[in-house]
């Protein structure tokens, strides 16, 4: 079975939480799975970056800017194949544009269109689970892009679906899709299963687990959607038709 995973900066905040992220992946690989893990960037280091950046230019241009943001999800997926690697998981790390995600040239807010080249498909054929860099693409030109908000988790989904994965896994530091905020309001209600199109509707309404975008693109390919925390165990919550 090909699974797709995505980890979010809060699972991966320290060495310690990316070695139990990387734990979780190689246990399915032992498991006999076929695995591809999409990583964002650690904990707040996208904010630096940005950061940085400020204090060089008030106005970067977007296509720079671009190219510097990718770095933090490409040293996530690169420090991710290090800890598997270390678990005796054979692996690599590719950027967005080795993966050959192709976008529009929208740089900040780039959208996916496709999958180019075979680079996935040829590695996971020479057994090694495959690590990409969310949150880029390459532009017909050869230019980097980032996706905006939410970019790790529509890098996943469009993974999902452009390699018929049998499911794609959000790991992130909530157990699931819930009704509101469970932060806020204790008598939040859990869904164990919700339908692209209310879950679609909660992200306009601005839930903040999962991305509309990202959402549209399951929808668009029906590929089922797995929300779970990285932090305690549970079945979280599966967005897929109803």
């Amino acid at each position: 079975m090909l699974m797709v995973h995505k980890y979010g900066g809060s699972s991966l905040a320290d060495a310690k939480r990316l070695m139990l992220a990387a734990s979780r992946v190689a246990q399915q690989v032992r498991l006999g799975h076929r695995l591809v893990a999409v990583v964002s960037a650690q904990g707040d280091t996208t904010d630096a970056l940005l950061e940085n950046a400020a204090q060089v230019s008030r106005r970067p241009s977007k296509r720079e800017l671009d190219a510097y943001l990718s770095a933090g999800e490409q040293m996530s997926a690169a420090l991710m194949v290090m800890a598997l690697e270390a678990q005796g998981i054979p692996a690599v790390s590719l950027a967005g544009w080795q993966a050959g995600l192709t976008t529009d040239s929208v740089h900040g807010d780039a959208r996916v269109l496709g999958l180019r080249g075979s680079r996935i498909r040829y590695e996971l054929d020479r057994g090694r689970t495959v690590v990409v860099a969310g949150f880029q693409g390459v532009d017909a030109a050869g230019d980097i892009t980032t996706l905006g908000r939410g970019g790790s988790d529509t890098t996943a989904v469009a993974l999902a679906a452009f390699l018929g994965a049998e499911r794609c896994m959000i790991y992130t530091d909530v157990d699931g899709i819930y009704d509101r905020d469970p932060r806020k309001f204790p008598e939040a209600k859990r869904y164990e299963r919700i339908g692209y199109d209310e879950m679609l509707a909660l992200a306009r309404g601005g839930a903040q687990v999962l991305h509309d975008r990202c959402v549209e693109l399951a929808k668009r390919y029906q590929v089922p959607v797995q929300v779970l925390s990285s932090f305690r165990p549970g079945p979280g919550t599966l967005v897929t038709e109803i």
